[in-house]
């Protein structure tokens, strides 16, 4: 919503600006123009990035119209929810969640916690080191070493969109410059036509520069910007698990562990201690 209201406001000031100062919206009406900006800048995008890529970064665009994927409900239930493990297999053994992690879309205990049930990377994520506590693997250094690689993969995978929405914004202004002097070849060729004709065939053209900066700075930049920012707190509910996973594995009591991993949420994510406390408390007992 804040992103669509921002790309209004943008368009807003600029065209309304333009028409206070005596500026005529008809000059502006150059469909051409955008075919060849926005259109090359979008074919550009598709060959300078592998398909995974591109569709990735279609998604991050409309997820930036969404608003962030995970809020603090969501945290709030992914905090419990390894409360819940961690007391589980304080209880019973690590062998007591293998029915668990083997098939997690049909466990009755994950189903307790939709948003994390449904979240098919967070399950998989989770329930991939549980598994190894199952098998015996209980070094917390190394088990934190695995997450790290993990976790860095996700990272990269993400700055490769980011980096990709960035050059296609980037592309813009230079694809304006195409488009103005296409303009300018155009107008040349009417050379012979009185000033009135030729002053409309030169602001055509300039127009082309106008939408190419118009559409890097005002739009798609800071959308790459805002998908940015948008990876970056999705990063924030693996290190919550990996928190939580690390301190269980380092002996601490459940309370405790989920401690550790509400440290790791972000600020403005962050159950408070007596949130989280009064969560765990209404919990039915671990099956």
């Amino acid at each position: 919503m804040f992103a669509i209201i921002g790309m209004v406001a943008v368009v807003g000031c600029v065209i309304g600006s333009y028409v206070a100062m005596g500026g005529k919206l008809a000059v502006l009406n150059q469909p051409f123009e955008v075919v060849i900006i926005f259109g090359s800048g979008i074919s550009a995008f598709i060959i300078s990035n592998p398909i995974r890529v591109v569709k990735a970064a279609f998604g991050k665009l409309a997820a930036v119209f969404k608003g962030p994927k995970y809020k603090k409900d969501d945290y709030l239930e992914l905090l419990t929810m390894q409360y819940q493990v961690f007391k589980l297999m304080k209880q019973k053994g690590a062998l007591a969640l293998e029915a668990h992690v083997e098939n997690p879309h049909d466990s009755t205990l994950f189903a307790e916690f939709p948003k994390f049930h449904h979240d098919h990377h967070a399950t998989e994520f989770f329930c991939d080191y549980v598994r190894l506590l199952t098998l015996g693997s209980d070094n917390p250094h190394e088990i934190s070493d695995l997450m790290d690689q993990e976790l860095d993969l996700h990272h990269q995978d993400d700055h490769a969109i980011s980096h990709a929405l960035t050059n296609m914004a980037e592309s813009f202004p230079a694809l304006g410059i195409v488009a103005a002097v296409l303009g300018v070849i155009k107008t040349m060729g009417s050379i012979s036509e009185p000033p009135e004709v030729l002053g409309g065939l030169i602001a055509g053209a300039l127009v082309g520069t106008f939408l190419g900066i118009l559409l890097c700075y005002g739009w798609f930049a800071p959308l790459a910007s805002a998908a940015k920012q948008l990876m970056e707190d999705e990063a924030s509910y693996f290190t919550c698990m990996k928190a939580g996973l690390i301190a269980h594995l380092q002996g601490y009591a459940p309370q405790v562990s989920v401690e550790f991993a509400r440290k790791a949420v972000a600020h403005h994510n962050r159950p408070t201690f007596a949130e989280l406390e009064e969560a765990c408390g209404n919990l039915p007992a671990p099956q």
